[in-house]
């Protein structure tokens, strides 16, 4: 798995990911790559938010698929595999965070309430520009500086929900915080990269910057 891997494939349709579930736990345990491909790519990409490394990233990925084969009969189906899958991945990270950097003081920006406030700039013209005006390359690598530059908390967020279009629920339960929590620091991962990226842009939002699935920003 890389920065550069290919689009994943469509996920499988939940009645066919329900017989593969019930296949592996009853011995075809084979067929757990079959069920685990369709998320490599958010696997990765929850990994590398938290731990924007991509070499790093690709490490806590594969260990997380690795523990989700080892304690796959743990796996219960009130949840989505994809969600629970996501959220070893995130601890996984995580744990690697604190080991390689537990002398590193929190940012300042990461340590604030959820209930703090974030005032975005006033931008007049926060418009769509025509996309013919942007290269689409150019406006990824904006995109991932932009990303780098937010606290933790809210990069996860916005690369669970809006980039790997995990639902808020999900992307709560992947991130172990409530629903509110994810809303609201959404909504300020939202505003701080217009604020980064709309002064680059002439005070115009790119078109090009629209979260579907399989348009990703690296």
């Amino acid at each position: 798995m890389s920065a550069e891997a290919s689009p994943l494939a469509r996920p499988v349709d939940n009645r066919d990911e329900g017989t593969l579930i019930r296949r592996i736990r009853n011995g075809e345990r084979d067929l757990f790559y079959d069920l685990v491909r369709p998320y490599e790519r958010r696997v990765y990409a929850a990994a590398y938010a938290i731990l924007h490394n991509e070499a790093d990233a690709q490490d806590a990925a594969q260990e997380a698929i690795l523990k989700a084969f080892k304690n796959f009969r743990q796996f219960r189906e009130e949840a989505r595999f994809s969600t629970w899958l996501i959220q070893i991945a995130v601890n996984e990270a995580r744990m690697r965070r604190r080991k390689e950097h537990a002398d590193v003081i929190e940012p300042i920006l990461d340590r604030q309430e959820e209930d703090g406030s974030y005032t975005p700039r006033d931008f007049a013209d926060w418009r769509e520009i025509p996309s013919e005006t942007l290269e689409r390359k150019e406006i990824r690598q904006k995109l991932v500086e932009a990303l780098a530059s937010l606290g933790e908390k809210y990069r996860e967020v916005f690369i669970l929900r809006d980039v790997e279009q995990l639902s808020i629920e999900e992307t709560a339960k992947a991130l172990g915080i409530s629903i509110p929590s994810v809303k609201t620091r959404l909504l300020r991962a939202r505003l701080m990269l217009r604020d980064l990226l709309a002064p680059g842009f002439g005070g115009g939002w790119a078109s090009k910057l629209s979260f579907e699935k399989g348009n990703k920003p690296w």
